[in-house]
């Protein structure tokens, strides 16, 4: 039992984790979520921005075509490595291998600081964050985007952790209101959150893992999880715009404003 509170998310694991995807067509995107959300709320032209925890790099690659100078942080080389063979010869990113807990960056570098499945993999969110917000400049933006905690993903993913068997080592996560709360104890300000359900769900993808690991291999995107999304689409954006929903998705996202003085 002792083993299993001493659990943590380790370099290894994300090296293990990336080497093992051929390319980045072989990893879940995020459904350009990220950028549509921050895109809500900024004109990305011409801004800086950084990418802490680079995973694939498909949101600093989209940013950077929006015209965006783009830096993408990992301190997994074969992250890194992925990102290259995303942008391709254009070099479009600036890549970084790095800690996010030490950013070797000046104070107030960068007009935007995101990342996407990073915070809930740390036992210590706030030193992290309060790194996001050194680097970022006053009425800079900060995004977010966590598991949530009320779904049925914490519960498998738990069990999955419990045996040892999780790929990150280690893993927790958030409510809407647990993640703006964390945000406002670093001089924050809240400008909106957002959550997501996935398609195809979280237990397909888990599956597919599984069996991948045992010689088979899945459809990433079954044609009937396509059907299925375009039969509810009309009620899935209804839903995703009223707060209660938001302690039902999978994952969840909060946007925060850098106080002009702190």
């Amino acid at each position: 039992m002792g083993d299993l509170f001493r659990r943590r998310s380790e370099k290894d694991h994300w090296d293990r984790f990336w080497s093992e995807a051929d390319s980045v067509e072989e990893v879940y995107s995020n459904d350009g979520r990220v950028v549509e959300h921050l895109s809500r709320v900024c004109d990305v032209s011409g801004k800086r921005i950084l990418e802490v925890g680079a995973g694939t790099g498909r949101d600093s690659i989209v940013l950077s075509r929006m015209g965006a100078t783009v830096v993408s942080l990992d301190y997994s080389i074969e992250s890194l490595n992925l990102v290259k063979k995303g942008s391709g010869e254009a070099d479009e990113v600036l890549l970084c291998c790095g800690n996010a807990f030490s950013l070797p960056f000046a104070d107030e570098t960068f007009d935007v600081v995101f990342h996407q499945g990073l915070l809930e993999h740390f036992t210590n969110p706030d030193d992290l964050l309060a790194e996001n917000v050194r680097v970022l400049k006053p009425g800079g933006l900060l995004l977010v985007d966590v598991p949530q905690r009320f779904h049925y993903y914490t519960l498998m993913k738990h069990m999955m952790i419990f045996f040892n068997k999780w790929f990150a080592g280690w893993e927790t996560e958030f409510s809407v209101g647990e993640l703006e709360k964390i945000l406002r104890r670093h001089s924050l300000d809240i400008v909106l959150s957002y959550g997501e359900w996935f398609n195809p769900p979280i237990w397909y993808r888990m599956l597919r893992r599984g069996l991948i690991r045992a010689g088979i291999k899945l459809p990433m995107y079954p044609g009937i999880f396509d059907i299925l999304g375009k039969m509810m689409g009309t009620l899935r954006n209804w839903a995703l715009r009223r707060r209660f929903f938001l302690y039902t998705t999978v994952i969840v996202g909060t946007i925060a404003k850098k106080r002009e003085e702190i």
